[in-house]
């Protein structure tokens, strides 16, 4: 196959090839969390604050909804580098048919049932009144284009398998620019408030998606995969490996934001301002995390492929330079949130009482900033080796257990307020680091097989 097409992590140096892999998801995931920050950018200043804590209550929810189909991509993309390290590549198209046609099912049905319960999940949120009709908009036009969303990330997945991080930053370049001037002419010029900016991702989601599939059927002998009905049966063997793998990842991901939907809840008790505050800090706190995760991305296909291979010491060495990388990005992006938090919030907003709680929230936040950085490189040694179970146990303890507790434990019953709501949010991380660090270093973790 096409050099093109695979890139084989499983020999030579590491480090240089590892970081030029990084380097495309860490931009292309920095460019998505721009665009999203270009909605609420954009929304604060045509719309206000109500606007702003539309789109985050809104997001959350869509961001929860995507969860399925992102644990399925994830799962697909650990099968799929195991099957290049282990030299299996004639079993790439089945693999492929059988993610993308499982992704396309669960798009549909997770769509048709946010539709439905769309009013019922805001409510329960406790939406500011203010914002609850402009978040009903949003919701109900993103639900809908999560076929697009699902559909681009199983193949981004694939393209992650098999090392290649070049193609999905092209596509999602193209789509932040799309996004941008859309949200400008929707938004500004159009004034469809929050209603446009969901139209302007929605859209821009939708090329990236036509984007990535017009290059897996251009490279088709590549990847051995035709663009033909039967390549799109579900193959029993691979089915069963993306359940297996993709199921607790879903679960793991949606346990996650589901506490953070409940601390988003009780946050917007707080009043609209709170809620505008908490958003706008969530989205530059997204911009550390997202850029980071292209690492964690590059050492979960890294991992992959040298589980798949036998190489062990490539997988160690995978993890410890994934910490070298990210230490000193997290180090620099803390250090100016925290110099310059009200400087930030106020490219979103002008409001003075949002303003004012900015330094209240970027100081707590700020404390999980070691959490993060231990967990790039456990994040991707755990997907990579395919130890989904012991992922989706993390999480539940993450989410259910410390997440929701923590936030309510500082916030409600020691009466912290607001500070003490983000503060539990931050120390909850921990509940994920720590277990996956004990696990890297302490469990015989070389000793698990392959998933096919």
């Amino acid at each position: 196959m096409a050099k093109t097409a695979i890139r084989d992590f499983t020999s030579g140096e590491l480090f240089k090839p590892m970081l030029w892999f990084s380097i495309p998801f860490m931009v292309s995931n920095a460019l998505q969390v721009l665009y999203s920050m270009t909605d609420m950018l954009i929304v604060g200043k045509f719309v206000g604050s109500s606007g702003i804590s539309a789109i985050m209550t809104g997001g959350f929810v869509v961001m929860f909804l995507m969860m399925v189909g992102m644990g399925m991509a994830t799962g697909g993309q650990v099968l799929i580098s195991q099957l290049v390290g282990k030299g299996e590549r004639h079993k790439l198209d089945q693999a492929i048919g059988t993610l993308l046609t499982m992704c396309a099912v669960i798009a549909v049905v997770v769509s048709i049932l946010s539709l439905f319960l769309t009013r019922f999940i805001l409510e329960l949120m406790d939406t500011p009144p203010e914002a609850f009709a402009m978040a009903q908009h949003y919701l109900t036009i993103c639900g809908g284009g999560l076929l697009f969303i699902y559909i681009y990330n199983a193949v981004a997945a694939v393209l992650r398998g098999v090392g290649d991080s070049v193609r999905p930053f092209k596509f999602i370049v193209i789509s932040a620019l799309l996004n941008i001037v859309l949200d400008l002419l929707f938004v500004a010029v159009f004034k469809w408030q929050v209603a446009g900016a969901a139209a302007a991702t929605v859209i821009s989601q939708a090329v990236a998606m036509t984007l990535a599939l017009h290059y897996i059927y251009k490279c088709r002998s590549e990847f051995g995969f035709e663009f033909k009905p039967v390549n799109f049966i579900c193959r029993k063997e691979m089915l069963g490996a993306l359940i297996k793998l993709g199921v607790p990842f879903a679960v793991r991901f949606g346990a996650i934001n589901i506490s953070m939907i409940f601390v988003a809840s009780l946050i917007n008790s707080l009043g609209v301002a709170a809620s505008a505050a908490f958003g706008i800090a969530l989205r530059l706190d997204e911009l550390a995390n997202k850029i980071s995760q292209g690492v964690m991305m590059a050492v979960s296909t890294i991992v992959g492929q040298n589980m798949g291979a036998g190489n062990f010491r490539r997988v160690r060495l995978g993890v410890y330079y994934a910490w070298e990388i990210c230490g000193g990005f997290f180090l620099v992006y803390g250090v100016i949130m925290y110099l310059f938090n009200r400087e930030l919030f106020s490219f979103f907003t002008g409001d003075a009482q949002v303003l004012e709680l900015a330094p209240v929230i970027v100081t707590a936040l700020l404390l999980h900033y070691p959490a993060l950085l231990i967990m790039k490189g456990t994040n991707g040694f755990v997907q990579g080796i395919g130890n989904a179970v012991f992922g989706l146990i993390i999480a539940l303890l993450d989410g259910f257990v410390c997440r929701i507790f923590f936030s309510w434990l500082f916030g409600i019953k020691l009466n912290m307020g607001l500070s003490g709501m983000v503060l539990g949010y931050a120390l909850a991380t921990y509940s994920t680091a720590l277990p996956n660090l004990f696990y890297f270093l302490f469990v015989p973790w070389h000793k698990r097989k392959t998933v096919i």
